[in-house]
């Protein structure tokens, strides 16, 4: 009896089962954390790197090679961009569950991504766009399964799970110090598609080695987890194509006839970044799919999203206003070194680096007595508000906008906000995997994203202030909104205990 029962029950498919839980061979971690914080390396390298030159290079004259737009305007179009590559996460995770599988999702996302930074090298504003799209469209592939697949190492009870997630964030923060430096530099100094020539580079890099270690990663299976029947599957591949040429055609349209203009498409895009997380939220809690547990699970982690929303629209200004502060108000020497305004940005990406492992020692060592999560997003968020509320003192009381602040006040607004990052991210991300509703995996982590999306829409809005109030005000209403915001989280915190169930 027992031989026919194991005859008729196969062992699980290794490539979709988490590693054994006596698998250490990265810091104690899963190997496959390996593969995966390589590859996101790479895409934070290319990805940040651009982003840390591209505001500025929105703002430079057309005669040094720039788009000529106003420091506001600049901000605004920067975020639009933001506020697209998040928006595009959700296809990316419907795609991953239904039609590609994760591990293909992430491979095409960067071929895209890397396809995108070429584009961006050649020097015209027609291939910029087009450059920015396929990026977009690549990183909305990429983000949202590569973060499920490190949930896919660790089992739902795994206390090593957070400090994993820290020491993934860890990693991918080395690119996000590199990437402004070496990319700055070049745009600083031969030119800005030199720089987004380095970025297209550097995700040549992540491809090969996601590639070369991917027999360690679990749920590296070819097909899709929840695969749509054949027909259905063609169907939609048809409607998705048919879909992008008619928004690409109507679009062309009304941008010819001075309709769209750019202004309207920030606006667009914010209007849609308010609607997506509404109607997907909404999808969620009434598919049949859903079991009443995991419907008692999403209701607290709708905390956890607008937290990461406030969070995240003070941290996606690092490259945006805080950047413009830094090209004309803040000191560019140190010891006598001078160094391009763009890397101010390595010094978030390296107290990040930092500071990761400090966290992830600490998770690993209080084991089951660390913080719960929505407590550690919520320190996260205060940190994020007083990264802003430290800007008010440099920028106060100034007869006029020529003067220059010392680095280390710019330095010590990214150490909170690289200390916030770690605690809400981390976290959040981590949270999201074991939240998630088994038919919504990869659509789940979306999400999240989601909340990134909105975070860049308003702020896609907000930066249009940027240059018109004072400083001090931008900055410490801003800051000022996410200390409260994180303070609501505190107080919220024992209902979070109750239904947050199994995070800890």
């Amino acid at each position: 009896m027992s031989r026919t029962l194991a005859e008729a029950e196969p062992p699980p498919d290794p490539s979709t089962e988490p590693p054994p839980g006596d698998d250490h061979a990265f810091f104690g971690q899963p190997r496959g954390l390996l593969t995966l914080s390589g590859l996101e390396v790479w895409e934070r390298f290319s990805f940040l790197g651009m982003q840390a030159i591209l505001v500025l290079y929105f703002a430079d004259s057309v005669a040094n090679d720039g788009m000529g737009m106003d420091s506001g305007t600049a901000a605004s179009v920067s975020a639009a961009y933001g506020t697209l590559v998040y928006l595009v996460s959700v296809a990316g995770g419907w795609l991953a569950d239904r039609i590609l599988g994760s591990y293909r999702a992430v491979l095409w996302g960067g071929i895209l991504i890397a396809c995108g930074h070429y584009s961006m090298a050649v020097p015209t504003a027609t291939m910029t766009w087009a450059g920015l799209g396929l990026i977009s469209a690549g990183t909305g592939l990429l983000k949202p399964n590569v973060a499920s697949m490190v949930g896919k190492l660790y089992r739902t009870d795994d206390d090593r799970r957070d400090a994993g997630f820290a020491l993934y964030y860890m990693a991918i923060n080395v690119g996000a110090f590199a990437g402004p430096l070496i990319t700055g530099w070049l745009g600083d100094h031969k030119g800005w598609h030199w720089g987004f020539s380095a970025a297209a580079i550097g995700m040549t890099f992540g491809l090969v080695q996601y590639v070369w270690g991917r027999r360690h990663l679990a749920g590296r299976k070819a097909s899709a987890e929840f695969a749509l029947p054949r027909d259905a599957m063609r169907r939609a591949a048809f409607l998705i194509v048919v879909g992008i040429v008619t928004v690409a055609a109507v679009g062309g349209l009304l941008a010819g006839v001075g309709w769209l203009t750019m202004d309207r498409f920030v606006d667009l895009l914010t209007l849609i970044s308010v609607i997506a997380p509404a109607v997907y939220f909404a999808v969620m809690f009434r598919s049949p799919r859903v079991t009443a547990e995991e419907r008692g699970r999403l209701k607290p982690y709708i905390v956890l999203f607008l937290a990461s929303v406030v969070f995240n629209f003070i941290l996606f200004q690092a490259y945006s206003t805080m950047i413009l502060l830094a090209s004309t108000n803040a000191e560019t020497s140190v010891f006598g070194f001078t160094f391009p305004a763009s890397w101010y940005a390595s010094a978030l990406g390296a107290f990040e680096v930092a500071l990761a492992p400090v966290v992830a020692a600490v998770w690993a060592k209080m084991g089951h007595g660390q913080p719960h999560a929505s407590n550690k997003i919520a320190f996260g968020v205060i940190l994020g508000g007083l990264s802003f509320l430290l800007m008010v003192l440099p920028t106060s009381g100034h007869s006029d906008d020529t003067y220059k602040m010392a680095v280390w006040w710019i330095v010590g607004s990214y150490l909170l906000l690289g200390l916030g990052d770690i605690l809400v991210e981390t976290s959040g991300m981590s949270a999201t995997t074991k939240l998630a509703p088994k038919a919504f995996a990869s659509q789940t982590m979306s999400l999240w994203f989601l909340s990134l999306a909105l975070a860049n829409g308003i702020q896609a809005q907000t930066v249009k202030l940027y240059g018109e109030v004072s400083n001090p005000a931008y900055f410490g209403v801003n800051g000022a909104i996410a200390v409260a915001a994180g303070v609501v989280v505190i107080l919220l915190a024992p209902w979070l205990r109750r239904t947050m169930h199994p995070v800890h």
